[in-house]
C-alpha cells in the first residue's frame, strides 16, 4: 500500500500518461509486480518473434535476471491503453491460427490481417508515448525509469539480430512479458483487471521507476 505522500510524488507521472492518451493509470509498489519463468516459457513454445528480435528472448534478460534488476526499483506505473483493433468472439479465440495458418479461409485471414495490423500500428502509438513519459521520468530527476512496451518490437521490418547491434537502440524498448512479467496477476493484484481472449485488446504497459 502506497502513502498519499508517495503517490503525490508520482501524481505528474500519472497525469503526463493519461494527457498522453492511457485510459487508465496507477502507481504500484515494484515489488507487486510478478514476474515467472513459464511466461517466458510461453514465448519460446510458439510466438514468431522468439530469437528474432534483440529485445526478446533469448536476447533480453532472463526472468531470473529480471527478478533482480526490479528489486533495485522501489515504484512502477501501470498504464492502460485502449486498442482500435476488433475482432468479432469466434475469430479472438483463434486469432493467431487465423492470422498464420495457411489453410484459414480467406475471409478469416482478411478479417486476422485487419486485426493485427490495427493492433501493431497502434503499439507503435504506444511505443511513442512510453518513451515520452520515460523522458518525462527522467527530467523530472527519475534517471533510472525504464519503460516496458507491450508487443514486440515493430521499428525494422527485419531485426539486425544476426549483428547483434539494434538501428534504433534509443527507442527499442522490451515487451514486459520478455522478461516474465506476467501481466494478468500484475493488473489483477493492482485493480486493472485485464482478460483473454480480448475482442477489443486494452494493451497494458509497465514505467519503471527511481
Amino acid at each position: 500500500m502506497l502513502s498519499s505522500e508517495e503517490m503525490e510524488n508520482y501524481c505528474f507521472l500519472k497525469q503526463k500518461a493519461l494527457q498522453l492518451g492511457g485510459i487508465e493509470a496507477k502507481l504500484i509498489p515494484a515489488k507487486n509486480i510478478y514476474v515467472e519463468n513459464r511466461v517466458t516459457l510461453k514465448c519460446k513454445s510458439g510466438c514468431v518473434a522468439y530469437g528474432n528480435k534483440l529485445t526478446c528472448p533469448p536476447h533480453v534478460p532472463t526472468a531470473d535476471e529480471f527478478k533482480q534488476i526490479l528489486d533495485e526499483y522501489q515504484y512502477a506505473l501501470l498504464l492502460k491503453f485502449e486498442s482500435p483493433a476488433e475482432a468479432d468472439e469466434e475469430l479472438i479465440c483463434s486469432i493467431y491460427r487465423n492470422w498464420l495458418d495457411p489453410n484459414t479461409s480467406p475471409n478469416s485471414k482478411q478479417k486476422a490481417d485487419t486485426f493485427w495490423a490495427d493492433y501493431f500500428n497502434f503499439s507503435k502509438q504506444i511505443l511513442d508515448i512510453m518513451l515520452e513519459l520515460e523522458k518525462t521520468a527522467f527530467n523530472a530527476g527519475y534517471t533510472f525509469a525504464l519503460a516496458l512496451v507491450n508487443g514486440s518490437c515493430r521499428l525494422c521490418e527485419t531485426c539486425n539480430v544476426k549483428n547483434g547491434i539494434c538501428a534504433h537502440p534509443s527507442k527499442a524498448r522490451i515487451p514486459e512479458h520478455a522478461v516474465g512479467i506476467n501481466m494478468v496477476k500484475t493488473a489483477r493484484k493492482a485493480g486493472m483487471e485485464i482478460k483473454f481472449p480480448a475482442k477489443n485488446p486494452k494493451p497494458l504497459t509497465v514505467l519503471l521507476i527511481d
